[in-house]
């Protein structure tokens, strides 16, 4: 007997803003997202008390590394430094590298689905600009094989996607120029859909595609092998909130709301797998395969299956551009192109704001900003506002179902959801 799981909205702090510099921690950051998201939501501290009561809510928190950016764990109780109305109710912290939000959504749905809770609070946050991006980089090193692939290594994560381009590059043949003109397109449309998102990291930079093509030198310094800063997702601090509740109270909250069950957007696919942790490894295994991560192309067809859906049925995607190589990836991976042409459908302007299969209207993880434990969370809340359409300025129109990728360490732990009417 599985239930169906309901998204009954959410909300997310201006990445733009840096904590740290505020004078605020972790826990302003908590305290400001749960009482924001809640407000946006409309569930209120009686409510939550009443759920408690009847052992009906639990609370799941997705981050990565408090413990080094914030010398803190234990996030799953901190709740209760929000409110008085959270003593009492279950909550735990999930970790998965950049896909820690996700792993947080789906531990929140399977315990819907399997009708423990009625309903969920997710939340994903991270505060990252306590240390200076050295450190910060050596600290996300730590979402890969520490060891044998970070220790030692400058911004070990660059390197690693840089190596995913070359890899890109050298399987399929293809041409370097045309190749990194793709990359470049790939930042400038993210950059460009940021502009019309109030809460995007980067909504006031300035970006296009000769700045993003002029790679090396001072003002696009390469930081990992082919891959330069114009490459490269954000040192964010941020947090995003989505609640999710099965099928029984999200009818209860509808009724209450004076709006209909149809109003609500359910979680109609979702797929996760875990590649080796390695990025050599990984493409070891993947020698003759027609994708280079096959086990993210796996993650995507799972969910396609489990909602009986395609490429084709989807009208907007989410996708983790942690570097413009991992875009380029997802977009085989998705069905979008055969792999080795995602070239094509990126120059044919398919994955444009205005095109057949818009990816990262919100401005992604370059464009938007990347918390890292909270990338999966904001995710979703997008997709949300997508379906609902209530995205404003980077709203796709008649979008009806949306999907998302996220991904931790180097395309390590895969995590997918399709959301939809």
């Amino acid at each position: 007997m599985k239930d169906t799981v309901y998204v009954l909205g959410g909300e997310q702090t201006d990445f733009q803003r840096n904590w740290t510099k505020e004078g605020k921690t972790f826990m302003s950051m908590f305290r400001e997202a749960i009482q924001d998201g809640l407000e946006k939501v409309g569930l209120t501290p009686d409510e939550i008390k009443k759920l408690n009561k009847q052992n009906r809510i639990g609370v799941f928190v997705g981050n990565f590394d408090a413990e080094q950016y914030a010398t803190q764990g234990h996030l799953g109780a901190f709740l209760t430094e929000v409110d008085p109305c959270f003593y009492g109710v279950p909550g735990a912290r999930y970790e998965a590298a950049c896909a820690s939000g996700s792993v947080a959504l789906d531990a929140a749905q399977t315990k819907l689905r399997a009708k423990d809770y009625d309903v969920a609070i997710v939340v994903g946050l991270e505060i990252m600009k306590t240390v200076s991006s050295s450190v910060g980089g050596d600290f996300l090193g730590t979402a890969a094989y520490y060891e044998k692939e970070a220790r030692g290594v400058q911004f070990p994560f660059p390197k690693l996607f840089g190596k995913l381009a070359d890899v890109i590059l050298e399987r399929y043949k293809l041409e370097e120029k045309r190749f990194m003109g793709a990359l470049a397109e790939i930042s400038k449309i993210n950059y460009a859909n940021a502009k019309r998102n109030p809460k995007a990291q980067t909504r006031s930079w300035f970006m296009n595609r000769e700045h993003a093509d002029a790679r090396g030198g001072s003002f696009n310094m390469a930081v990992g092998g082919r891959l330069c800063i114009t490459d490269c997702s954000q040192v964010t601090d941020g947090a995003a909130v989505v609640v999710l509740a099965n099928k029984n109270y999200a009818e209860e909250f509808a009724k209450k709301k004076g709006t209909k069950l149809s109003a609500y957007p359910k979680i109609k696919g979702w797929g996760h797998r875990v590649a080796p942790i390695t990025f050599e490894a990984k493409v070891a295994e993947s020698k003759g395969e027609k994708w280079i991560l096959p086990w993210t192309r796996q993650t995507v067809k799972d969910a396609y299956d489990r909602a009986g859906m395609g490429t084709k049925d989807i009208d907007v995607f989410e996708t983790h551009d942690c570097f413009t190589s991992s875009e380029y990836a997802a977009i085989s991976a998705f069905g979008i192109s055969q792999p080795g042409k995602e070239h094509e459908a990126i120059e044919d302007g398919v994955i444009a704001f205005d095109g057949k299969k818009p990816i990262n209207t919100s401005g992604g993880l370059i464009g938007a900003g990347h918390p890292v434990g909270a990338s999966g969370v904001r995710m979703m809340l997008d997709l949300y506002k997508q379906v609902t359409e209530t995205a404003g300025d980077y709203q796709i129109g008649g979008a009806k179902n949306g999907l998302m990728l996220n991904i931790g360490g180097s395309a390590t732990t895969n995590y997918v959801f399709i959301l939809g009417k």
